[in-house]
This record gives structure tokens, sequence and C-alpha cells, in this order.
């Protein structure tokens, strides 16, 4: 995979947040991992090039670069911690890509977009973010990618709460994430964390039959 090597020598240069916030669970999101959502996003299926897309929750910016990288027609990012998105502009003048950034809630987004790229709060911290996530994803855009914590229990109510918001899911690509030492409870350099990507698609008049959940699974 030589796109995503390049995308992950790429994405290593990005500066992280100086200030994260722990209840908006800011984490940035490591290089390789990033380069594989991107991978699977932009070059296992063709949801990247010459699309309108949108990264929510944003962050430091990571998808909406890649994204702009991978050759999005036009890309937005939205987060609600100015902090973030200082660095975030800093990070695309860095690497010479035009992102458009706008600081506020999710609710604020009324646009529409082909694909939205997001690695939401896991709710850790705020329960149900994930789900607001999901939810305005699934009204803006007819694709969407998005990181979850792994285990068999959040899977399945996942695939549940999606289909009940009007989408279904197509494929979940397991990843492991390296988590950076953020704040100071944490007493270990990294943590690593198990985590499920879903490409979801929003149906249609109708909602088809939840997929058999023994066949989405993909590996990367």
């Amino acid at each position: 995979h030589g796109i995503q090597r390049h995308m992950e020598i790429l994405l290593s240069r990005l500066s992280p947040n100086p200030r994260p916030k722990l209840k908006l669970e800011t984490y940035t999101l490591d290089s390789k991992s990033a380069s594989r959502f991107l991978y699977v996003a932009g070059c296992m299926h063709d949801d990247v090039l010459d699309k309108r897309v949108i990264d929510l929750g944003c962050g430091t910016g990571v998808l909406a670069i890649g994204a702009a990288l991978l050759g999005a027609k036009f890309t937005v990012a939205v987060d609600i911690d100015k902090d973030s998105l200082l660095v975030a502009k800093e990070n695309a003048a860095k690497i010479g890509v035009d992102v458009n950034y706008v600081a506020g809630d999710i609710d604020a987004v009324h646009n529409s977009f082909d694909t939205t790229l997001m690695n939401p709060p896991f709710g850790s911290w705020s329960r149900g973010a994930d789900v607001k996530f999901l939810e305005k994803a699934l009204k803006i855009s007819t694709i969407v990618y998005s990181l979850h914590k792994r285990s068999p229990s959040n899977r399945r109510f996942l695939v549940g709460k999606i289909s009940s918001l009007g989408g279904r899911v197509d494929r979940v690509f397991e990843l492991e994430i390296s988590l950076p030492h953020t704040f100071d409870f944490h007493r270990k350099k990294k943590y690593l964390v198990n985590a499920d990507l879903y490409r979801i698609a929003r149906l249609k008049g109708e909602q088809d039959p939840l997929t058999d959940r023994s066949s989405i699974v993909g590996s990367l």
C-alpha cells in the first residue's frame, strides 16, 4: 500500500492539540490509523476523489487534510474547540492543502455532502455523543465513515442504532489505534485501543433489512 504509507508519512508531520480537553475527548488520531482510515475511504472505495467531504469533530484536521490530499473537490472541517481549529489551520498550511474550517457545534451544519469522515467522541465522557454525530452525518451525507470503540456489545448497539437513523452498515474494518499520553491521569506513553471503522450508506425510502453481521467485517 504505497499510497497508504506515503499518506502516513505526510500526516505524521501534523501537530497535535497543545490543550486537549477531556470533556470533548480530544485525542489525536495517530498517523498510521488515519492513513488506514483514508485508504479505506479513498482507495478501497471511491468516496473521496472529486467528492464534497466533511470532517465532523475534526480536531487538528488529520482526516480533512487527508481527504484534500486524496483529491476531494471541496473539504469542510468542523469543530467546537477553537484551540484545535487553530492547529488544524496551521497543519493544512504546512501540508499545502485547501480546507474550509468552521468553528461551532455540529448542529450548525446544514449543507449537503457526498461523504462524512469522522472520529467522533467514543462517548466515554459524554454519553451518547457518538450517536449525535452519527445522526448528523446521516442527515447531511450519503456515505459516512465513522470510528468507534470495538466490542461485541457496542457493535450490536451501533448496527441497530444506525439502522434506526436511516443508515445501513456496509462494512466494518478493524483498527488498532495508538493513543498518546494526553491527560495527567495517563500512566503510559501510549495506549492501544481496538476500534471499528464503519462504512455506512444512507438509505433511500424503505429501510433495508440489517446486513448479516458476520459478513460485514473486513480486514486491513
